[in-house]
């Protein structure tokens, strides 16, 4: 039963982080960093984007599997198939968010706050429930644990999300021409996300914890 109940937050956090890329898209000032790489190989090659979000973050295993090497757990090779389902909720979730926009920049800057909140809210869910890693943090915690182990996690995320999107930037001018996708919304979204994570866990993992019943933060 409390595994069922880690699974279900966990898919719920997923979602969360689906809709939170649903209207960073939406408010046309950039997707998340989390999506801005799968994002622009989805304009570079005219597949789904959910699609593009599987391959990249498969991507991102293998680069854990080559850093982590022993270290790196066969359950974690589950992120394969969390990945699939996060690829189908963004399907999802940009189908029914549709074409909602806020018109005027104050409005689009309101889409990119929930986006944040969205994306922040999913991370934190479903990391608390202590299953597996998304593969874009599982990446961020194998750097942090081989490269900067002094460092705290969040502000890991904050340096791999910059990348992620200087990666993307460097990809759409050279295969698209110009800057597709990534605007001062995803840098926003890059700076803040992770920020965001550490107030938000003080109130949600010990919700999680106790629906989840587990003993001992880690």
């Amino acid at each position: 039963m409390m595994s069922f109940k880690r699974v279900i937050l966990y898919a719920v956090g997923l979602l969360f982080m689906a809709f939170g890329v649903a209207f960073s898209v939406n408010s046309n000032l950039g997707v998340s960093p989390v999506n801005s790489l799968p994002y622009v190989i989805s304009r570079i090659t005219g597949l789904d984007l959910g699609n593009c979000v599987i391959g990249i973050f498969a991507f991102y295993i293998l680069v854990q599997i080559l850093l982590l090497r022993k270290k790196f757990r066969p359950i974690d090779l589950t992120q394969l198939i969390f990945s699939t389902i996060f690829g189908r909720f963004v399907d999802v979730a940009k189908k029914v968010v549709g074409d909602f926009a806020i018109p005027t920049y104050p409005g689009q800057l309101v889409m990119l706050a929930i986006s944040i909140v969205f994306v922040a809210i999913g991370v934190c869910l479903y990391m608390d429930v202590q299953l597996v890693n998304m593969p874009m943090e599982g990446m961020t915690h194998a750097v942090n644990r081989v490269f900067f182990p002094d460092k705290p996690f969040h502000d890991i995320k904050v340096i791999m999300d910059c990348l992620t999107v200087v990666i993307g930037i460097v990809l759409s001018f050279v295969f698209l021409g110009k800057l597709d996708g990534i605007r001062e919304g995803t840098v926003i979204c890059a700076l803040l996300v992770g920020k965001l994570m550490k107030p938000m866990q003080k109130v949600l993992k010990p919700a999680v914890e106790k629906i989840c019943g587990i003993k001992g933060s880690r």
